[in-house]
């Protein structure tokens, strides 16, 4: 007998047996290993109890208000070594699922609240499956986003019931589903009332034991059937599946492309052969450095949701935020009142011009209508959140603020004097902070009469994608300030870093030199497209070039002057960036930089730019310097990351890690910089930088913590380690 007090089993005066997940030592459920053998051994209690007592139907559900199953226990997915093991662990969890689907009666997974991963399998294992309406109820199998695939009859059964178009959008992504889509695809048999959610589950139950047919998948309509039900049909889908994949992730991610040959090989066969293909593929990802890497992000991204930013849990410190004021309605300004009006945070923007509020009151309504055009919420969600949203030119509509937010010009001068008119109408328990990307904290908060309420809350553009944000503190922010930002840039969907004040922060500092050296490449190189690759390949989003068009050109040059005058002679400008910022192209928003442009649309390097910099054109796409290219662009991230450590801007190498990867888009599969710094061992750093400084100058001289850490055999994560949360 296992030693798991849940789940739990029992059966009613109707027969229908219940059986119900509610682990009282967890705030959600989790399918460990003695949960597993617990729910094994209720199966065969209802196995037995279907022959011999009558039983007519079996519910799983969850004890929990707002939850059903968060899925398999992170933690023994990170700690597999061994292939072995890991398929052993992945046929023990198969057998239990297979054992729930053989059962000779009527199935129900009853799921209100979030229903992931292993939870989702549990479910895709029953007959039927019902969710509530809930805005919490949620469902995903997110197995990928850690480097492996559902390999609990995941990524067998999905595409049987929902059919393979449908569930490739789940499998291949991690998209989480509302009640509403769950429906839609077929993934849910009914939605129910979350009000009444048990009885009209027994209800449902009910109506099952009379009509077997009862809540049975619609009949998809025959194009969709044709793609997904015959040969060729699928082969089309597959491969273009495949394209997709490897055009996101450049083939560094070995799990969706697992999964798209497992539906190749197995989709038209039987569940069994698939089910032993599932295993088999899981024991080869559950122990590849990629799910190793991909796990440790993830436990990078929880520690900072359940942190405070000042060293403890939860929001202890932290002033609740019920109303916000933004200070400039432009761009920034308007996405950060749309983020917070979907959070439920009522938010009134000031600015000195009415057009100037009407055009931020527009830039949420778009942002709305976007989410509405993708079906992430209703006509009448986004009307209702909008309406959270006001504006005007005075002051009064910040009085009952609990957090005002700047986000005007970055000009130092002007900031001080907005602050200081601010702090006059708000009142005394108001945290202040500043939208800042580059200016000081610490110089700001002297226009303030309570520099300890004051503390940076560094949103990054766009604001409704970029995960990030970086959480400034000051030499006199206050604890209750820095908690405070923290745990609202939490309830904004936000992932948290907290920087000391210094130039460029964290992430604009290390991205500061690497567009820098990107430049100096490109002199020595010649090839915008070679450099560009080189970083592509690598795993970043886009090439430092691309990105400087991205930023704006003009945008770029103003962030490198200031970086220069914080950080000196090894951030002196690069010719070339100094050069085509002289040129007035402007990047992406002027429709030529490095790069041509249609729109939106990329088009290209302009062959034009070689001439303007006085350049001969590229004979070809080379390749010979790749090794170089790629050890100039990371090395100088690295060694400036180490400066940042030893300057204290932040404590430890998981801070550094998650700002780059949430902040850039640092490749995650490399689990962030610095812990592929560690691959190469400071050792290893120490030696190739010394060898560049020696060929290239001061810009490349090691930071004295490199020079300490390979002295004592030690690496960042060892030398750096995050602190640990009460």
């Amino acid at each position: 007998m296992s030693a798991s007090r849940t789940p739990t089993f029992e059966i009613d005066a109707e027969r229908i047996g219940w059986i119900t997940f509610d682990d009282p030592d967890r705030s959600m459920n989790v399918l460990t290993e003695s949960v597993m053998m617990r729910l094994s051994e209720i199966l065969d209690e209802a196995h037995t109890a279907a022959g011999i007592n009558g039983l007519t139907a079996l519910v799983v559900r969850s004890g929990k208000p707002d939850s059903f199953m968060a899925g398999a226990d992170i933690d023994v997915i990170g700690s597999l070594e061994n292939p072995q093991e890991a398929e052993r662990v992945t046929r023990a969890g198969q057998s239990v699922y297979d054992k729930l689907a053989a059962i000779n009666i009527p199935t129900v997974a009853a799921i209100h609240g979030v229903c992931m991963g292993g939870g989702v399998e549990m479910a895709l294992a029953c007959d039927r499956r019902l969710v509530s309406d809930s805005d919490k109820t949620k469902l995903g199998l997110p197995e990928v986003q850690l480097g492996i695939l559902p390999a609990w009859g995941g990524t067998t059964r999905l595409p049987r019931l929902i059919g393979l178009q449908a569930a490739l959008d789940m499998l291949l992504t991690g998209k989480r589903l509302d009640a509403r889509r769950c429906k839609r695809v077929g993934l849910a048999s009914e939605i129910l009332p979350a009000e009444l959610f048990e009885e009209a589950t027994r209800d449902f139950v009910r109506a099952l034991l009379v009509d077997r047919e009862h809540g049975a998948p619609p009949k998809r309509p025959l194009r969709v059937r044709l793609l997904d039900e015959t040969p060729p049909g699928r082969a089309i889908v597959l491969r273009t599946a495949r394209k997709r994949v490897m055009k996101q992730t450049g083939g560094h991610y070995p799990a969706p492309l697992r999964i798209l040959d497992i539906l190749k090989e197995h989709l038209g066969g039987g569940v069994a052969q698939s089910l032993d293909a599932e295993a088999k593929a899981a024991a080869e990802l559950l122990v590849s450095p990629v799910c190793n890497n991909l796990v440790h992000v993830f436990h990078m991204r929880e520690a900072a949701r359940k942190a405070d930013g000042i060293g403890g849990s939860g929001d202890g410190a932290a002033t609740p935020v019920a109303a916000m004021g933004v200070l400039g309605a432009g761009v920034m300004g308007g996405g950060v009142a749309q983020l917070a009006a979907t959070r439920g945070v009522s938010v009134y923007m000031k600015d000195i011009d009415h057009g100037a509020v009407t055009g931020g009151l527009q830039h949420a309504r778009s942002l709305f209508d976007k989410s509405v055009k993708r079906r992430r919420m209703s006509k009448r969600e986004a009307s209702q959140q909008l309406e959270k949203i006001s504006g005007g030119l005075d002051y009064h509509g910040i009085s009952g603020a609990d957090v005002v937010v700047e986000a005007i010009v970055e000009k130092l001068e002007i900031k001080k004097a907005v602050l200081r008119e601010t702090e006059a109408f708000v009142s005394s328990g108001c945290v202040l902070a500043t939208n800042t990307s580059s200016l000081s904290v610490a110089a700001m908060a002297e226009a303030l009469e309570k520099p300890e309420r004051f503390c940076g809350m560094h949103f990054f553009n766009p604001v409704h994608r970029m995960p990030l944000v970086e959480v400034i503190r000051g030499p006199e922010s206050s604890d209750r300030a820095v908690a405070t930002v923290y745990r609202l840039a939490v309830r904004l969907g936000k992932v948290p870093v907290v920087v000391g004040d210094g130039p460029g922060f964290l992430v604009n500092r290390i991205l500061g030199l690497y567009l820098n050296e990107a430049g100096f490449l490109l002199e020595d190189v010649g090839s915008v497209e070679a450099i560009d690759r080189v970083a592509v390949d690598f795993g970043m989003p886009m090439g430092p070039l691309r990105l400087v068009d991205e930023v704006g050109i003009d945008v770029s040059g103003h962030a490198g002057e200031s970086l220069h005058r914080g950080l000196g002679e090894r951030l002196t400008p690069s010719p070339l960036l100094q050069a085509i910022g002289e040129t007035g192209r402007l990047g992406k928003k002027g429709g030529l930089g490095f790069y041509r442009y249609d729109g939106d649309k990329e088009q290209g390097v302009d062959e034009g730019v070689y001439t303007v910099l006085g350049l001969p054109a590229p004979s070809g796409k080379g390749g010979g310097e790749d090794e170089a290219i790629r050890s100039r662009l990371v090395l100088t991230m690295i060694n400036e990351a180490a400066r940042i450590l030893e300057d204290g801007i932040v404590r430890s190498a998981a801070d550094v890690d998650l700002g780059m990867i949430m902040g850039t888009g640092f490749p995650p599969f490399r689990g962030g910089l610095l812990r592929f710094a560690d691959t190469l061992h400071p050792r290893g750093i120490l030696g190739q930088l010394s060898a560049l400084h020696d060929k290239l100058g001061p810009r490349f001289e090691p930071a004295p913590v490199l020079v300490r850490l390979a002295a004592e055999d030690s690496t960042f994560y060892e030398a750096f380690p995050a602190p640990t949360v009460e």
